[in-house]
């Protein structure tokens, strides 16, 4: 994780994990949230899915970042696509917590494909590195053919 992006995505990651953690909590103890789980169980179940992509993700894996997608894409997604139909047709209805639930799972949703985006990046540049400190040495081709122009005249031994 050389990026800054990737840095910031993941602590992101890590924060919105901690906020569904308290969301869970909550739930489980009965107190008054301004958000509630959909199901308790699934949410709990995808805590522990999100902590494996979470490793995955650290670890530059596409396949931590695609299940991460899909896992808050089906969870989330149902709730956007609902709400927002809802919001299409009588807006009168939402109040203060709907539309912060809303935001939450838009965020839900952005979040996982802003990590495959990232991802998607870094690929790239693994694939064709820059390094300014070596591509001088190992691209030059005048370099290369001094070296052999001089190697054959020293006469030091190796051991």
């Amino acid at each position: 994780m050389k990026n800054f992006s990737t840095w910031l995505l993941v602590c992101f990651m890590v924060m919105f994990w901690v906020f569904r953690i308290m969301i869970a909590l909550m739930e489980q103890l009965h107190q008054d949230f301004f958000i509630k789980p959909f199901d308790l169980t699934i949410e709990i179940i995808l805590l522990f899915v999100v902590l494996l992509c979470l490793i995955l993700i650290v670890k530059r894996k596409m396949l931590g970042a695609l299940i991460y997608l899909v896992a808050y894409g089906m969870y989330f997604g149902t709730d956007v696509v609902t709400k927002v139909t809802a919001l299409s047709e009588d807006a009168s209805q939402f109040g203060i917590n709907e539309y912060t639930a809303l935001i939450v799972s838009l965020i839900g949703i952005i979040l996982p494909i802003a990590i495959l985006l990232d991802l998607l990046a870094d690929k790239n540049r693994k694939v064709h590195p820059k390094d300014k400190k070596t591509d001088w040495f190992y691209n030059n081709e005048q370099y290369d053919r001094k070296l052999d122009e001089r190697a054959d005249k020293n006469n030091y031994r190796t051991l």
